[in-house]
């Protein structure tokens, strides 16, 4: 789950919520909330890249049957 505090469209209250609620059936969440980007969860790009590199590294691992560290 990624979001962002900044977000002015979906408030991260959202976000927050369904991880938690995830957890609490016993699933296995990433979050990640990022404190500067809105609503696209990146304020420059250096934080966008980060973001992609975060996708890439959960896919990888997922997709290797790994679950992420």
């Amino acid at each position: 789950m990624l979001t962002s505090t900044r977000d002015d469209r979906v408030h991260p209250g959202h976000a927050r919520k369904m991880v938690a609620k995830l957890e609490e059936f016993g699933y296995d969440v990433t979050y990640y909330e990022n404190i500067e980007g809105g609503h696209g969860a990146a304020a420059d790009n250096e934080q966008r890249a980060l973001k992609w590199a975060l996708v890439f590294e959960f896919l990888t691992e997922r997709l290797n049957g790994g679950a992420p560290k």
